[in-house]
């Protein structure tokens, strides 16, 4: 973790070496998520509920989801970015280093500038946190960051498969942002509003539901059955991130050098 650390200061430094430039992209990712926001609240403003589900309960789970992306996207972005690693040869570099390549690709790109996103998600939660009626106690406390944490390792588990498809492809895929950019903007719903098959591939094989559905279910006092399932069904964006972690490893061992 001390080289991960480091890997974030001297990548911080160098990005601040703009600083004009810096603010004005961390300015221009603060306001880009607000037309996505602003069409989710025309919707409520015509509409007034979808499915039973009120604005500032769909904005909890926007933000949650919006939230996750914006960590994921700012310090995984080296898996995100890998294509050009792969393609360029400079991953054997990191091959000869003592250090797992995991790590190494973590630390090879952040963007700070997601900042910007990373604010307006967190505004747009206390909004929601303000003009809903929960009562707060320690295990919500709990289940709302394990809700954000979980995120963030789901993200970064498609982030790196992706990344190892470019040991085959050399080139990154766009079908990966299918389950990204795609998975980002349906999981800011509630999963109950889509079609049964969408409810159960998004629950059970990528689980975003896991993130916000359930657990926020617990959260408004709506869960069905045993609410300490429902409050740590986040756990399953851990597990997801494990095997992922290995497809990464047997794409590594499968590697072979450009000879550059």
């Amino acid at each position: 973790m001390r080289l991960y650390f480091k890997y974030l200061s001297i990548l911080f430094k160098s990005q601040m070496q703009y600083r004009t430039s810096f603010w004005l992209l961390t300015l221009g990712q603060f306001f880009i998520p607000f037309s996505v926001f602003a069409g989710l609240y025309f919707m409520f403003e015509r509409f007034g509920q979808v499915k039973g589900w009120s604005f500032y309960e769909v904005t909890l789970c926007f933000a949650v989801i919006h939230l996750s992306f914006s960590l994921s996207e700012c310090f995984s972005r080296g898996f995100d970015a890998f294509s050009s690693l792969a393609r360029n040869g400079e991953f054997d570099r990191l091959l000869v280093r003592p250090r797992s390549t995991a790590l190494q690709v973590l630390g090879s790109k952040f963007e700070f500038t997601r900042f910007g996103r990373l604010i307006q998600s967190s505004f747009v939660l206390v909004v929601a946190l303000i003009h809903l009626p929960i009562a707060w106690n320690l295990a919500k406390v709990f289940t709302l960051i394990l809700m954000v944490s979980s995120g963030v390792m789901i993200f970064t588990g498609i982030f790196i498969l992706a990344a190892t498809l470019c040991f085959w492809t050399i080139e990154g895929l766009e079908v990966a942002n299918i389950f990204t950019d795609g998975g980002r903007e349906m999981a800011q719903y509630p999963l109950n509003i889509y079609q049964k098959w969408v409810t159960v591939f998004f629950t059970f094989i990528i689980p975003f539901g896991c993130v916000n559905y359930l657990p926020m279910l617990y959260i408004l006092n709506r869960a069905d059955g045993n609410e300490i399932l429902y409050m740590l069904t986040p756990l399953a964006g851990f597990l997801f991130l494990l095997p992922c972690i290995v497809v990464w490893q047997l794409g590594v061992r499968h590697y072979r050098s450009t000879g550059s």
